[in-house]
């Protein structure tokens, strides 16, 4: 019964972690728009991988490389605030492509685009050093709830249940979002790309502004 309960604790932790609209899900969504689901959701398993990373620093207790990114969050925020302003005006100013262009349908079949789509994703949320604590307080959390001592198959259980709730969200989001495409023309598209580009520069200046804010 503890094992079921630490499994459906990760997938539900998985979920919230990765529900709440932000840059990373704008850009699924967007990327799934242009190019199609197996994109957006090769995008999203980007910010997935990074959630399970999160979720085994807290999960194993690897408290030096906690203690590594506490550290040194100015610098990873830094990066994570620059990289959010450079997709961010990059999306803004995309031209509206559309799946059907022949030359992306080859392009979305290249392989190393789609791991290059990947890897954007999770650098992207890899750098943002405020889910390392979403995920300390939720395994707080669940440890007061199952009331047992701490064992590496545990944190397994619950680093994998994370890594099915996060995956699931992707899927489902992408999935969705792929239902859609086919009824967007390139005025639309256009609008998508001015929208998601300025929200996520958005979330680039906010990092930056707090950072600033921090200092003083």
């Amino acid at each position: 019964m503890t094992y079921l309960i630490l499994i459906i604790s990760g997938f539900l932790i998985g979920l919230i972690a990765a529900v709440p609209i932000g840059p990373v899900n704008l850009l699924c969504v967007r990327r799934t728009f242009a190019h199609g689901s197996v994109y957006g959701f090769l995008s999203g398993l980007g910010a997935a991988l990074a959630d399970v990373v999160f979720a085994a620093i807290v999960g194993f207790g690897f408290t030096a490389i906690s203690q590594l990114i506490k550290s040194h969050s100015t610098p990873i925020e830094i990066v994570g605030g620059t990289m959010l302003l450079v997709f961010g005006v990059r999306t803004f100013l995309a031209p509206p492509q559309l799946r059907l262009d022949e030359g992306l349908k080859a392009k979305e079949a290249d392989g190393a685009t789609l791991a290059r789509a990947m890897a954007s994703t999770f650098a992207l949320a890899i750098t943002n050093p405020a889910t390392l604590l979403t995920f300390t307080v939720m395994f707080a959390g669940v440890a007061s709830i199952v009331g047992e001592r701490a064992s590496y198959f545990g944190a397994v259980l619950l680093v994998l249940g994370v890594a099915a709730g996060s995956t699931s969200w992707w899927f489902t989001l992408t999935t969705v979002a792929g239902l859609f495409h086919a009824k967007i023309n390139e005025g639309v598209m256009t609008l998508i790309n001015r929208i998601s580009g300025a929200v996520i520069t958005t979330f680039g200046v906010v990092v930056f502004g707090h950072l600033i804010w921090r200092m003083f």
